[in-house]
């Protein structure tokens, strides 16, 4: 069988990559953003407060929230992804991120504050060094939680001290950081 080269196929081809998107994608997009909105449908009001979302994307969540017939969902969902189009959805989808727990800074802060932990209770010679580091640190509240930690860990007891010293780990570096920041801050406006 013998095929005859099309020479209307690449000006065809040249055309549909000037025009944008496939139909596909423009479709897995659209997708998305119903996506998106039911997990907006999903949060508390609290939490849709703090998005700051515009008026009509707002009110139409809430009265998404308010359906209960199927096809109205349906519709509704559509609809709300019809409005999300409109608007920049980055800061959205980042602060969802943030609170399901899955943004990379954080998720490298919150790595960062178990390693010192785990060196803290599992290593003498890690507390100097993180004193060194943090020298605002208590001494004798560190010392205090990492030998009840230890011995918790020894006598197979929850680990309540450990979390504890976690919980101070944290506080400690976020006092931290709001100093530095507001030490930059200051830096800047001179």
């Amino acid at each position: 069988m013998i095929m005859k080269t099309n020479k209307t196929t690449k000006t065809t081809e040249t055309s549909i990559e000037e025009s944008g998107p496939s139909k596909t994608q423009r479709k897995a997009a659209m997708d998305a953003l119903q996506d998106l909105g039911v997990k907006l449908i999903a949060l508390p009001n609290s939490k849709l407060a703090k998005l700051e979302l515009p008026e009509r994307l707002l009110e139409a969540v809430q009265e998404a929230k308010r359906i209960t017939a199927n096809g109205a969902i349906r519709r509704q969902k559509q609809y709300i992804g019809s409005l999300m189009r409109e608007i920049d959805v980055a800061p959205i989808e980042d602060q969802l991120q943030r609170w399901e727990g899955k943004h990379t800074a954080e998720s490298a802060y919150f790595h960062q504050l178990e390693n010192w932990r785990d060196r803290l209770l599992a290593e003498d010679g890690a507390l100097p060094e993180f004193l060194q580091q943090h020298p605002a640190a208590d001494i004798q509240q560190l010392r205090t939680l990492i030998r009840n930690a230890r011995r918790e860990a020894t006598a197979n007891k929850p680990p309540k001290s450990s979390r504890e010293l976690f919980k101070l780990l944290r506080a400690l570096t976020e006092a931290e950081n709001v100093h530095t920041e507001t030490l930059d801050e200051i830096a800047e406006e001179d």
